[in-house]
């Protein structure tokens, strides 16, 4: 609307200097990073049975002590008896000793660095841990090295810091995904160079367990690994571990014990390489990675067993690499992917989640551990071997899914133990039934066939098992928390199992309870009007609660369930103590609309912004935004997650034709609503998949966005990885129009020729979104004739990192707004 000064008063933002600009970052960052990333996560009850102290558990967990730049490891006492009057608030009491855990000036390796790209981790020091409750044993990686310390279990709980130990190791390079093993805790594993390896902690023998990875510098010529998690099943499916424990040691007749290692090897010999700049810019490398391309080969992929003897002293006694008595593809023709993978409670099978390539079939299987055969190089020993393999021993399917849509693979799988030999019990959660998430309680039909794996063995539909009994525990237009990370914790004495849902709104988790002996009620145990986070104790008496809603930053509260005896589902949660509390309500003029159309109010399939939360430090800039007088707008619309398979499969095969649509109806709502949107200067800005929708704005829609701030888009699809792109848009070959008219690349002509009306900004080391994206796109723009600006991060992966390329972006994005909005 021309000059500012003709704008209408309530459309009017002042204009402030890049200096200004600055000064009004470093506050904001400095006032939210007080109220934000500080809160415990990776919480551990461990209950105290001492009749005569003051305190019924110990809390662990990971957090930020006041004053700290670093995660560490803590733990609070949580008090028997509380005074109902006063608000009791627990102190964080450090665990370690003046431990320094960030290694020296924040220099990971390239792999410590590249698992932080995929977990998306911003924090520093101790950022997970294993624990054993048996033996109160922790083990966690930190400054470049491994530790272990040691409390509560059978030793007792200390009173004051301790020293971790450090694991001494003869590997060069970096030891990554430690773990306890928990039917032998004197032995851990860990990864090193891609192998996996062996130490026991108390009499420091180590070795190397695997031999897949050579070592050398040169990736083509190396192509394998064991025990680590590909970039896809990282990046697309939040597998970060490659290999698993058996639960429990087998006793052996002579007093040793046996241990099971199930991992999965794999083979990326067929995989591209593609090769990014390396951080070392002075040294003007490349590192070269594998990555496979949507429509091209992925790795290889099978699982395997170690298997480890110990003698009575627990030393080793040998060690067998062990494989599938058939190749994996020949068990299970049509697997693409490995998604999850683990051992039943008793150690009996271990289990796999298998995907195929389309995402559309899922097979849930076990594996007994005498299906895999030693590894030999000998064809008349192997044949032995085979031989030697029980007829009635087989892998078994116990479950399968398949939909039109896709399968968002979640973490929730709880296995029974067995009560019988030819029945198998679990509780899973199926999306594809009613096309939303919900709790099952299945009971699988395991009949052995026989079979001869020495002969000429051909695929036939035997594994599948039949389904006696699948029991709904819950159902309705809502979602049972199941992606990423989420667990549901399982009462078996009172057949009740605890799990976060949407039940009440799409907009907050809450916490829930059912039983899955009489499913029925379906009881909610945290309180409405927020949005929470919970974690329940082990006897199921406790539950903690990381909560807050848009007005209210976090807080985190410890609760008592407490009520009659004879009626454990219908417990009443009682406040018992706080851990944090919020500095104070804020007054945030935040409205949450939902719209009652076919159409609704979007970024990226798996990703929900709109909820009632407190936007803390990852939303900063919305708030210093708001705070300058931009009216700021947050649309979930079709393609976002927990509003049901339905509603985010309406990008199936065409990514970037329907999300704009409903963005701009949001918008137009809004205006309607509200007299302080200015529908004539609007700007569209995300990141990732966001700047790709920020690009798909103005092309297909210049007139409703005048500016467009894409941060590292993609902008052809055909660059990007096979694990998300064919998710949603099948493969190339399959979905050609697709392909085209969703790669903003291809369609620059359709930009506006008006300058400052484009802003790309990209990291130049991204492993994910390859600046070959931008690259293209600025080529093509350049092609077309057209205007465009791009700021370049040197330094920078896909994410942000470094503190001053962080408010390098935010007051780029303000000046740029500022000026040309």
């Amino acid at each position: 609307k021309g000059q500012m000064e003709d704008v209408p008063s309530q459309f009017y933002v002042e204009k402030h200097s890049w200096g200004g600009l600055r000064d009004i970052i470093h506050s904001s960052r400095k006032y939210s990073g007080m109220i934000a990333n500080k809160a415990p996560h990776d919480f551990q009850f461990v209950q105290k049975n001492d009749e005569s102290g003051p305190h019924s558990h110990r809390l662990y967990y990971l957090g930020m002590p006041y004053g700290s730049r670093e995660n560490s490891l803590l733990y609070s006492e949580i008090p028997k008896k509380i005074r109902k009057e006063a608000l009791l608030v627990l102190s964080w009491k450090q665990m370690l000793d003046h431990f320094q855990a960030t290694p020296h000036q924040g220099a990971y390796s390239r792999e410590e660095e590249l698992l932080r790209e995929r977990k998306r981790l911003g924090a520093f020091g101790i950022t997970s841990y294993d624990y054993h409750a048996q033996t109160g044993l922790f083990l966690f990686q930190a400054s470049n090295s491994l530790f272990y310390c040691q409390d509560g279990g059978s030793n007792g709980f200390i009173s004051a810091p301790i020293k971790p130990v450090e694991i001494k190791t003869q590997c060069s390079g970096t030891r990554m995904d430690p773990k306890i093993s928990p039917g032998e805790p004197n032995f851990i594993a860990f990864i090193n160079n891609n192998d996996l390896w062996l130490a026991n902690l108390k009499s420091g023998e180590e070795r190397r367990l695997t031999f897949c990875h050579k070592g050398l510098d040169n990736v083509k010529e190396d192509p394998k690994s064991a025990g680590v998690a590909t970039f896809v099943i990282q990046e697309e499916f939040d597998r970060f571990t490659g290999y698993w424990w058996s639960p429990s040691a087998v006793e052996d007749s002579d007093g040793g014990k046996t241990l099971y290692l199930l991992y999965e090897e794999v083979d990326e010999t067929e995989v591209e390489i593609i090769h990014v700049p390396s951080p070392a810019l002075e040294e003007r490398k490349a590192d070269a990675y594998r990555y496979p391309r949507t429509g091209s080969k992925n790795p290889q992929t099978t699982l395997k067993l170690a298997q480890i003897k110990t003698d009575i002293q627990g030393k080793i006694v040998s060690v067998q690499d062990k494989e599938l008595v058939l190749p994996f593809t020949s068990l299970f023709p049509g697997t693409e992917y490995i998604s999850r993978a683990g051992w039943t409670t008793d150690g009996k099978y271990g289990w796999a989640v298998l995907l195929d390539r389309s995402q559309r079939r899922l097979q849930l299987v076990l594996l007994p551990p005498a299906l895999f055969i030693p590894v030999t190089g000998n064809l008349a020993q192997r044949q032995k071997n085979l031989e030697a393999v029980p007829h009635d021993v087989q892998p078994y399917i116990v479950y399968e899914e398949t939909t039109d849509i896709w399968i968002n693979v979640h973490d929730i799988f709880y296995p029974f133990v067995q009560t019988s030999e030819d029945e198998f019990s679990f509780i899973w959660v199926n999306e594809s039934k009613t096309g939303f998430s919900h709790l099952y309680k299945i009971t699988s039909t395991l009949r052995p066939g026989c079979y001869q794996w020495a002969g000429s063995y051909e695929y036939t539909e035997d594994f599948k098992c039949a389904i006696k009994e699948e029991v709904t525990l819950t159902s309705g237009e809502w979602e049972v928390l199941a992606r990423h990370g989420s667990k549901i914790w399982v009462n078996e004495a009172s057949k009740l199992v605890y799990f976060q849902g949407t039940r009440d709104t799409p907009l907050e988790h809450h916490l829930y309870v059912v039983s899955y002996q009489s499913p029925g009620d379906v009881v909610r145990l945290s309180k409405p009007g927020f949005s929470h986070s919970c974690s329940v104790s082990k006897n199921f008496d406790m539950f903690v609660s990381h909560y807050s809603n848009v007005s209210i930053p976090p807080c985190l509260h410890i609760y008592k369930l407490t009520g009659p005896e004879g009626d454990p589902l219908h417990m009443v949660p009682e406040f018992w103590a706080s851990m944090m509390e919020a500095p104070g309500k804020e007054e945030r003029r935040v409205y949450i609309i939902t719209l009652k159309v076919p159409k609704m109010v979007c970024v990226s399939p798996q990703v929900q912004l709109v909820n009632n939360t407190f936007k803390g430090m990852k939303y900063l800039r919305l708030n210093t935004l708001a705070s300058l007088g931009y009216a700021v707008v947050v649309i979930d619309g079709r393609g976002s997650c927990q509003r049901g398979l339905k509603f985010e499969g309406a990008l199936k095969n065409k990514m970037g034709q329907v999300e704009i649509e409903d963005q701009v109806e949001g918008l137009q709502y809004v205006s309607e609503r509200f007299n302080f949107v200015d529908l004539s200067r609007v700007a569209i800005h995300g990141w990732s998949y966001g700047g790709f929708l920020s690009l798909m704005g103005i092309i297909q829609r210049p007139n409703v966005f005048k500016v467009a701030i894409a941060g590292a888009p993609v902008t052809v699809w055909m660059a990007y990885d096979t694990g998300y792109t064919e998710r949603y848009m099948d493969t190339p070959d399959n979905n050609q129009q697709g392909y085209e008219e969703g790669s903003v690349a291809l369609h620059v002509d359709k930009l506006p020729s008006e300058p400052n009306r484009l802003l790309i900004l990209h990291g130049f080391l991204d492993e994910n979104v390859h600046f070959f994206h931008t690259n293209f796109l600025v080529s093509q723009i350049i092609r077309a004739g057209k205007p465009y600006q791009l700021q370049v991060y040197p330094n920078e992966r896909h994410s942000i990192r470094c503190p001053e390329s962080g408010e390098h972006y935010e007051i780029m994005l303000l000046h740029f707004l500022q000026q040309y909005l």
